[in-house]
């Protein structure tokens, strides 16, 4: 199979880019992902059928640890006062320690309660909903904090640290860096190997470590020069190191800084100078953190997810009931088809992140091996729509949503950062694209090298390579297959798909054949841009945007499916039939257009409307904005930053 880093006709930064990328992935798992089949035109049906269900005594545990965690959330958490002091007390840290909430991922021998990630969400979901800074908190703590020990951890490390973070401290995950964002395989933070080999010297600085002024231990990725053994390379690579804050050189210069929402987290700036880290705090491999640090990220969107739900779902209520209850021009609000709009859609949204999310946390718990793109397509669609949510929510309720008491302006401030957090949103749509499409892409690749004229060969050689490869009954028979589609435009046949309630079959058959379709389109979109669809992003997002929508349809069809098998009834299950019922009308005409925008958009008008803003800001002199401090054109030339009258919170050293 061809390796897309090979194309020809992309720039140097495109092959670089593309050559990092596959670094950071790694190798392909050994079976494809329920997402990674829709870009084929499959559907793992065992992937998602029967919808994911917990055992009735982790339920039961769950539920425990839920019942006691509402009651101290509506009668002692100072939700308001985090806000408006930006900070959560040790008291109320302290508190979700007894819980067992801190550590409950945790195994129980090392004193944690040891729950599901499936329960373990159902908790941040709850706190969501009352405090979105204290469900960020203890996320990152669980999901990525400690969450590398817990899986990468040797069994000493465990020992030694797990029982601490289950019972008293929190930890923290060290990625970012003031010049490494998204691109998490260029850290600049250095490890080198100290003479004597019983120690990492560490040198570098972390930016936006949640808690890290709070905890005892470190989660850092670093630069590492490694050199193989049998050829003398030197290459670069990420490992993961365990630190802790009372090691020498370590200072955290920074606790804190005011934000627009979660005001109650802390994330802290981090300096290490010549920090010996002593070798057994190795985790995992010299060589593989970007595997400890993706596998954690895989964690930390669900819980983001699980937390924008709860805030969506308190939101969804509160404005529901506003509209019953509060009247103009003699009617409730809720008598207007308008609101009526509002209200079925924010249902339906709420639905489907629930429905999306805890089918993904059910993957996870049964160590599904191919689950990125979803866990991508779980953060990228609950941070999208749970948000529009709670800003539907503040609509509704008009003047008095705006306002700091009634709690939902905190919701939608808060909710915001779930759009730029654990990979802004942008990336990841372009990454459910990239990553999701990868495999099938390189097979097209593989066919147009063989049986493609090429440029850059001679006749003779184009001659005998293609004769070669069209006698080659694998390859013609795929070509043919693939040329059938793009040229003739003849679809591929919709996949079947069996295990459904047959009230939904009329759904399920709609789905399959957008399943064929999507497949389908994502060829022509090949075809048509061949190796250029590197450079438009509009269309590697709206073709990573189809792959959502469809994996949301599935995870409705299948948590309906089983509420319909259950025999369940009430009026919650009757909401949650006619929410699920629109939002699969909703999306499939969300699919639909997203498709027709393919072809028919405002593209070139964009990229020129682009340059030209782009074109006269340049005119503008950088003095007067405000300029990134790691920009290399234009460092230290920006407006200075003002911060007399904002609260500051500086290191202790």
């Amino acid at each position: 199979m061809s390796d897309l880093k090979h194309l020809r006709d992309i720039s140097e930064e495109d092959r670089k880019m593309l050559e990092n990328t596959q670094m950071v992935m790694g190798p392909e798992p050994a079976e494809m992902g329920f997402v990674k089949n829709l870009f084929w035109g499959k559907i793992r049906e065992d992937l998602i059928f029967p919808y994911p269900e917990v055992s009735p005594e982790e339920k039961r545990k769950a539920d425990d640890l839920l019942a006691k965690l509402d009651d101290y959330l509506k009668n002692e958490h100072p939700a308001i006062r985090i806000d408006r002091e930006q900070e959560i007390p040790r008291s109320a840290i302290d508190r979700l320690f007894e819980l067992g909430v801190m550590g409950m991922t945790i195994p129980e021998e090392y004193g944690g309660l040891g729950l599901s990630i499936t329960s373990y969400n159902r908790v941040l979901e709850r706190l969501g909903r009352t405090c979105a800074s204290t469900s960020v908190v203890v996320s990152a703590h669980q999901s990525i904090g400690c969450k590398a020990l817990m899986l990468f951890g040797t069994a000493e490390q465990k020992k030694k640290w797990l029982p601490i973070m289950a019972r008293s401290a929190l930890s923290a995950f060290c990625l970012s860096e003031p010049n490494v964002g998204c691109d998490a395989g260029g850290q600049e933070t250095r490890a080198e190997l100290s003479e004597d080999g019983t120690h990492y010297i560490l040198n570098g600085e972390k930016k936006w470590s949640t808690s890290a002024a709070y905890s005892a231990l470190f989660t850092v990725l670093c630069n590492q020069q490694l050199v193989d053994p049998k050829t003398g390379r030197v290459s670069k690579a990420v490992t993961a190191l365990i630190c802790t804050p009372d090691m020498e050189g370590v200072d955290i210069f920074e606790k804190n800084r005011s934000k627009c929402g979660v005001r109650g987290t802390w994330q802290g700036r981090i300096r290490f100078t010549n920090v010996r880290v002593p070798k057994e705090n190795l985790l995992h491999k010299e060589g593989q953190g970007l595997k400890v640090a993706l596998t954690c990220l895989n964690y930390g969107r669900c819980t983001l997810s699980s937390g924008i739900l709860g805030s969506a779902k308190g939101a969804m209520e509160q404005a529901v009931k506003w509209s019953q209850t509060r009247y103009q021009f003699e009617r409730p609000l809720s008598a207007f088809e308008l609101v009526q709009d509002r209200i079925a859609n924010m249902g339906a949204m709420c639905y489907a992140i629930d429905a999306m999310l805890y089918m993904t946390t059910g993957m996870l718990d049964r160590d599904e091996k191919d689950i990125m793109v979803e866990t991508a397509v779980a953060k990228v669609f609950a941070s999208h729509y749970g948000w529009q949510v709670i800003d539907d929510a503040l609509q509704i309720m008009g003047g008095e949503g705006y306002m700091t008491e009634n709690e939902v302006e905190r919701a939608y401030r808060d909710a915001r950062l779930y759009k730029i957090g654990e990979g802004a949103n942008e990336v990841m749509r372009v990454f459910v694209f990239g990553y999701g499409g990868k495999q099938l892409a390189e097979q097209m690749l593989a066919i147009r090298q063989a049986l493609f004229w090429d440029g850059t060969e001679t006749v003779g050689a184009n001659l005998s390579r293609i004769i070669k490869n069209a006698l080659n009954p694998q390859i013609s028979l795929k070509a043919m297959g693939l040329g059938a589609q793009i040229f003739l435009g003849i679809k591929p046949p919709k996949p079947h798909i069996s295990n459904i309630h047959p009230s939904l079959r009329e759904h399920a058959d709609k789905w399959s054949k957008m399943v064929a379709d999507h497949n389908h389109q994502f060829k022509l979109a090949s075809q048509r841009f061949k190796d250029q669809i590197l450079k438009r992003q509009l269309v590697q997002a709206r073709l990573g945007d189809g792959a959502m929508w469809l994996h949301a349809m599935a995870c409705v069809l299948s948590k309906l499916d089983s509420q319909l098998n259950s025999n369940a009834s009430g009026k919650l299950f009757e909401r949650d039939k006619a929410c699920a019922l629109h939002f699969l009308d909703l999306a499939e005409h969300a699919y639909h257009e997203n498709v027709t925008r393919l072809k028919n958009n405002a593209d070139k008008t964009m990229s020129a409307a682009a340059q030209a803003v782009l074109d006269h800001n340049d005119t503008l002199p950088n003095k007067d904005f405000y300029i990134h401090e790691t920009s290399p054109v234009a460092k230290g030339e920006g407006k200075p930053v003002v911060k007399d009258d904002i609260q500051q919170f500086p290191g202790d050293r």
